[in-house]
Parts: C-alpha cells; structure tokens; sequence
C-alpha cells in the first residue's frame, strides 16, 4: 500500500484529488496539509510514502517545505504540484530532490502513472515540463537571466513577488533579515532589476509567477 500525504491551500484541490486517489486500489491517502510547516510536522511524526505537494502555499512555501522534509525524511519521495510551466522553476524543484513534477493542469490518469512510478523509484516529469528541461539543457540560452539565480534566492524571490515582507521571509526560513536582504540585493545586481516592483514584472515575464492563481 502505497501512503499518501497530500499538500495544498485549497481545499477543493485536495478533496479532488482525495476522490481521484481513492478510487485507486494500492493508493490510501493518509494526511492531508495546508501549509508546507503542517506537512513538515505530519512528515517528522509519521512518515509517509510519497508527497504531493503544492509549490505555491502561504508561508514558507513548497520550496522549502520540500528541501525540509527532504532533510527530515530522506526516503520519502516529492512530487511537486505546480502551476508553473516554464524553467528555471521545475528544473529547481528537480535539483532540490523532488522525484517528480506535475502542472495542476494534468490529467488524473497521468497522475496515476506518476504516482505509480515514483513508488518504485521512477522519477516522471510531466512530458511537456521535460521537454522544456532537456531543450534548456541543451540549448544554454543566454536570454534567460533567471537561470543565474540559486535555489535560495529563487526561493526569495518568489516570496517578494508574493508581498512577503523581509522580516517575514527571515522568520519563515529561519534566517536573519541581513541574509535576507543580502540575497535580495544580489538578485537586483542579477537580473539588474532596482525594485521589488520591478522583480514582480520580471517573474511575470518569464512566467515564473502566475497573475490569476488558484
């Protein structure tokens, strides 16, 4: 039997996907979470399986929400649930550990099968999202200022450009408001950006924030 833990804000994304779930023989959804700190605590506790987890929640977020029960919990698997289409993001989930990657938009029996092969340590990648991996890979593009930022400071970045505060970020990941604004300036000197504002309209370009989210 396979032990889920489901991850989101919503709850009418959560019961859609309880109901799909259910109806599978080997699956059994045993938590469900609204945050990534809830999901961190339901993971310290009891374990389970496999993590579908929403990367865009309140609070610390799936990114880091990840990288911590990854760190807590070594075997457990992620599979990140993401309206975000376009790299750098996916390929940053991918390198923090996270064994597969869907859109929301996907279909429940591509979630199955996603489901299915991570269990016994396949990793699957939505195939549009790996396409777009293998041909950034490839192809290097010099166009993409975004590919230059770290894991971090894409995490704060994506936060900022929620209207997360300083103070706030540095509590939620446990770091100093210093580091914080360190990381944020060597960003702006990144993407040569000089605002919050302006990173927002940067994230929008790239699709790396979604204007209307769920």
């Amino acid at each position: 039997m396979v032990k889920l833990l489901l991850v989101d804000d919503h709850d009418l994304v959560r019961n859609g996907i309880r109901r799909i779930l259910d109806d599978v023989a080997g699956f059994q959804v045993v938590a469900e979470a609204q945050t990534g700190e809830e999901a961190i605590k339901i993971c310290r506790k009891s374990p389970p399986d496999i993590v579908l987890m929403d990367m865009s929640m309140p609070g610390i977020g799936g990114l880091e929400a990840t990288k911590q029960v990854l760190r807590i919990c070594p075997d457990v698997k992620v599979i990140a649930l993401s309206v975000h289409k376009e790299n750098p993001f996916p390929s940053k989930v991918m390198q923090m550990g996270a064994f597969g990657y869907l859109t929301k938009d996907a279909a429940p029996q591509e979630m199955i099968i996603a489901i299915q092969k991570v269990a016994v340590g396949q990793k699957y990648i939505a195939p549009e999202i790996a396409q777009q991996i293998a041909l950034a890979q490839i192809s290097a593009k010099e166009g993409d200022p975004l590919k230059q930022l770290s894991e971090r400071e894409l995490q704060i970045m994506l936060m900022l450009t929620k209207g997360v505060k300083v103070p706030e970020i540095a509590s939620q990941l446990n770091i100093s408001t210093k580091t914080v604004n360190t990381h944020r300036y060597r960003m702006f000197e990144k993407l040569n950006v000089d605002s919050d504002v302006e990173l927002t309209h940067l994230a929008l370009r790239h699709n790396l924030i979604n204007p209307h989210p769920l």
